[in-house]
């Protein structure tokens, strides 16, 4: 399973990490310099969760954002309303 939202796509992006040396000019010296650069990467907040997918609780990968934003609908955690639900659907037919 990839480390990927399944909801907003959010995934693993790389980038740069930049270290300064020297002292600022308006504290006397010359201006910071970069001695460094290296790659780095920059990982989602993803959590493993049971959502409703097609119908069917399923175990996916969401990020804190989608879950936070109400795209993750989770399961009843009991057959209570499972049934009423059913018993809806019947009567309305």
């Amino acid at each position: 399973m990839p480390r990927q939202c399944h909801f907003t796509g959010r995934k693993t992006q790389s980038g740069g990490r930049r270290i300064y040396s020297g002292r600022p000019k308006y504290q006397g010296g010359i201006g910071l310099n970069v001695t460094s650069r290296t790659r780095r990467t920059f990982k989602p907040n993803l959590q493993n969760v049971r959502a409703i997918i097609d119908g069917k609780p399923v175990r996916i990968k969401a990020s804190t954002r989608a879950i936070k934003a109400g795209l993750v609908v989770k399961p009843l955690r009991r057959k209570y309303g499972y049934t009423r639900q059913q018993r809806q659907e019947q009567a309305a037919h």
